[in-house]
């Protein structure tokens, strides 16, 4: 890319022949400088980003996920603290979208901007994550308000939509603050022509600490209630596990669906085989993986996106 002499954009941004602001920061010591002397430019670069349609034509989507930190969830396997280091998780992130395969990112807000000011999202498809007050561990787990971005600042940043965690225990009164706090998110985003995209598990504390039914009868029991939250349903799209019987499970819903892959670190042939199987059924729009991708077993985060990808693609 060549550089001439147009009028800058932000500190540290680069303009090209068609004065297009590229990366506002290529170090992750610029992207804290600017945050403290130029924090307006942060959402002067969600106005310039080059954005894209969420789905083009009938192709399926590759989408990665880093929700997790906000919500106190930093191990993956048997390490308490993988997800220590945003250095690093910014690295295996930048990796991922790296990929031409990889179609875009699931992230709270903090670690969107991050990868904007680096310039990992352009012409990316880019979901915010809003309800992150479920801490892991925390007695209040499951009464899991908005806490993240909000329907409004997705919105106003262009982003493609926002997803939403939607875990229902029928013993736990903290559900329906959940529910009344998604209703209201889906019509918000739907009146910005926003995707919500709800994912359903049936929860319950068994020995203290909150446990996910995955028998497809409870998933589809999940989907069911969380497909009826808001006054429509027209931009609503569900990520789901991959469980026995799918195909049973996606009988359930109309609705476009992303799976939310397994853990592969522990049989990671029989879940690639889980996904790829899943992947054949219409309905389902493509893969959103998180830490099972960012952090494989042998720390090999291009060749974990790449066999992704494949089944994908």
């Amino acid at each position: 890319m060549s550089e001439v002499a147009t009028p800058p954009g932000p500190p540290g941004a680069v303009i090209d022949r068609n004065g297009v602001a590229a990366a506002a920061c290529s170090t992750y010591a610029e992207v804290t400088a600017i945050r403290a002397t130029h924090p307006q430019a942060i959402a002067e670069a969600w106005a310039r980003r080059r954005r894209r349609a969420t789905v083009t034509g009938s192709d399926r989507l590759m989408i990665v996920a880093a929700d997790h930190p906000a919500r106190g969830a930093l191990a993956v396997g048997s390490n308490p603290t993988a997800m220590n280091s945003r250095s690093d998780l910014l690295d295996r992130l930048r990796t991922a979208l790296a990929n031409p395969g990889v179609d875009g990112v699931l992230a709270t807000s903090d670690v969107l901007e991050d990868l904007l000011l680096l310039g990992a999202l352009e012409d990316k498809v880019v979901f915010s994550s809003m309800n992150r007050g479920g801490l892991a561990g925390a007695s209040f787990e499951l009464d899991d308000r908005m806490t993240a971005a909000t329907a409004s600042w997705t919105i106003d940043a262009g982003l493609n939509g926002a997803k939403m965690l939607c875990r229902v225990d029928l013993a736990d009164e903290g559900t329906l603050n959940m529910m009344t706090a998604c209703a209201a998110a889906v019509d918000q985003l739907a009146a910005g022509g926003s995707i919500a995209m709800l994912e359903p598990f049936l929860s319950s504390r068994i020995d203290g600490k909150v446990r996910n039914d995955l028998t497809a009868d409870a998933v589809i029991k999940s989907m069911h209630i969380v497909q009826g939250l808001g006054s429509t349903s027209a931009y609503t799209w569900l990520k789901l596990p991959v469980v026995d019987e799918m195909e049973r499970v996606m009988d359930a819903t109309t609705l476009p669906t992303l799976l939310l892959g397994g853990d592969p670190q522990t049989a990671p042939d029989a879940t690639f085989a889980s996904w790829e199987r899943a992947l054949r059924i219409p309905s389902v729009r493509g893969l959103i993986v998180g830490r099972t991708l960012l952090y494989p077993g042998d720390d090999d985060v291009a060749t974990a996106v790449d066999t992704a990808v494949n089944l994908v693609r």
